[in-house]
């Protein structure tokens, strides 16, 4: 039976601000558990919430960049339940009233572009870390996060496969880093998201039970995660026992590689909404509209249409470089810093992206700064260094963080362009290879690129590969 797959995502993103949304305690991350707290967060009786005016701002930004219609009367609502991550009891969020909604976030597909619908942005404070002590019977838990402000993006349920959700997201995460809204590091947690999957019928146009996967905060273990329980659903309904899917939220289980239930899911969960008693309606003038519309930085599209008509890049390329804004910005930093466009680019998208990918580390986290990486790169240009010699350099400074000039000079690694000492190495190599010297009079003119290698081999990688394939040419042809 042919089945299509139907999936939303609710993606939770922290909001760029200094201070958390409803005091002064900072949202720098990596402080010392329960440092960033107060009496405000922490919920202690006598305190009064005060919202910050950053969070609007940042909340407006999003839904512009997301063609949200923004909502210019808002209201903050209590969203109750009994969870030790928010010591108070409830959650300050938004219900029925959200700052943004009917947005939109294109996708490419197989079959070309398409729309994913955003039913809403609303804003919230986040909850705190619980930390679950393996073999102890306590947890311990963390409230340095409680107050962080976030939006909630919510899609519609408009993507049919676990890689078209994996392309929504990136594509979200691409625009709120460009706009300035969110850092997005996932390995810190300012980017998470829900996922909701169901299976019907092709051609079958209602939807059915769907099942939730909560906090993924990986590309790649959200499209595991969505494979599995997609091919989970899928075999329920092969067997006839689609009954036995129900409406739930499950975790992904990274190392069993598989979705597990955490908990049944009603209808409607019963969180008695009503309004914050204690935060005034937010009005949105459109005079501050305006304003966010003015300030709109440069966004994914009009980079990736930017860097196409000025860097002669191919649209791969571009496509690589401009989904995540530190790449980009690495590039585009090494152009200004005088390296050649399509030297910066291959090696960004070549050695740069294998190390990252072997060190299992976010783009933010390569250690080369791009100072460094400029010099390496003209030194390559200058021929100072050969190719061979600059990518053991590349390596050794994606390992230290050392300066490519100390580490050319340690290791002795400078390229050899001196005639005479050329001369004698290709002499060396000729009298050791008659066999390929032969070959080459011969009109086997491929030979010279062994004999080149044999050179490059003595030289320990020092020598001018193009010196050395001139030299050779002279005297081959100089011998009788």
């Amino acid at each position: 039976m042919s089945y299509e797959t139907v999936i939303g995502l609710e993606i939770h993103a922290e909001l760029n601000t200094k201070t958390k949304i409803f005091c002064s305690c900072s949202t720098h991350f990596g402080a010392k558990p329960n440092e960033n707290t107060c009496p405000i967060c922490m919920g202690l009786p006598g305190t009064l919430p005060v919202l910050n005016e950053e969070v609007v701002h940042l909340a407006v930004k999003a839904g512009t960049a997301l063609n949200c219609k923004i909502n210019k009367l808002n209201k903050m609502d209590r969203k109750n339940y009994f969870y030790p991550d928010l010591p108070k009891a409830y959650q300050i969020s938004q219900f029925d009233t959200p700052i943004c909604g009917n947005g939109l976030v294109y996708i490419e597909t197989p079959d070309g572009q398409r729309e994913v619908r955003l039913n809403r942005i609303h804003i919230e404070e986040d909850a705190g870390k619980l930390v679950h002590m393996e073999y102890e019977p306590y947890s311990l838990i963390d409230y340095n996060r409680v107050g962080v402000p976030l939006i909630e993006i919510v899609s519609e349920p408009d993507m049919r496969s676990p890689k078209e959700a994996v392309t929504f997201l990136r594509n979200l995460k691409a625009i709120l880093e460009y706009s300035g809204i969110s850092d997005c590091r996932m390995e810190q947690g300012s980017l998470r998201c829900d996922a909701n999957i169901s299976i019907r019928k092709a051609g079958q146009e209602e939807y059915n039970t769907k099942v939730e996967i909560k906090n993924i905060n990986s590309f790649r273990e959200l499209q595991k995660a969505l494979e599995k329980e997609e091919k989970r659903q899928k075999q329920l309904y092969d067997y006839g026992e689609e009954f036995r899917i129900v409406q739930e939220t499950r975790r992904w289980d990274a190392g069993k590689g598989k979705t597990v239930t955490m908990r049944s899911k009603e209808d409607a969960n019963d969180y008695r909404y009503f309004p914050d008693p204690d935060i005034i309606p937010i009005v949105i003038k459109d005079s501050i509209i305006e304003d966010v519309k003015k300030e709109m930085p440069e966004l994914p599209k009009q980079r990736t249409e930017r860097f196409m008509s000025s860097y002669e890049l191919t649209e791969k390329e571009v496509d690589i470089l401009v989904s995540d804004k530190f790449l980009s910005d690495y590039f585009e930093d090494l152009v200004k810093l005088g390296v050649d466009k399509k030297s910066a680019c291959n090696w960004i998208l070549t050695d740069m992206l294998k190390l990252v990918k072997e060190k299992e580390i976010e783009y933010e986290e390569i250690p080369i700064k791009k100072e460094d990486m400029a010099s390496l790169l003209k030194m390559v240009a200058d021929k100072k260094i050969s190719v061979t010699a600059a990518k053991s350099v590349f390596e050794e400074m994606f390992n230290t963080g050392n300066h490519p000039e100390a580490i050319v000079k340690e290791k002795g690694l400078g390229q050899i362009s001196d005639t005479g000492a050329i001369d004698e190495i290709v002499v060396a190599v000729l009298q050791a290879n008659p066999q390929s010297v032969a070959d080459y009079k011969s009109g086997k003119t491929q030979a010279v690129g062994y004999l080149v290698g044999q050179v490059m081999k003595q030289s320990k990688g020092k020598a001018n590969p193009q010196m050395a394939r001139d030299t050779l040419e002279k005297k081959i042809k100089e011998m009788v």
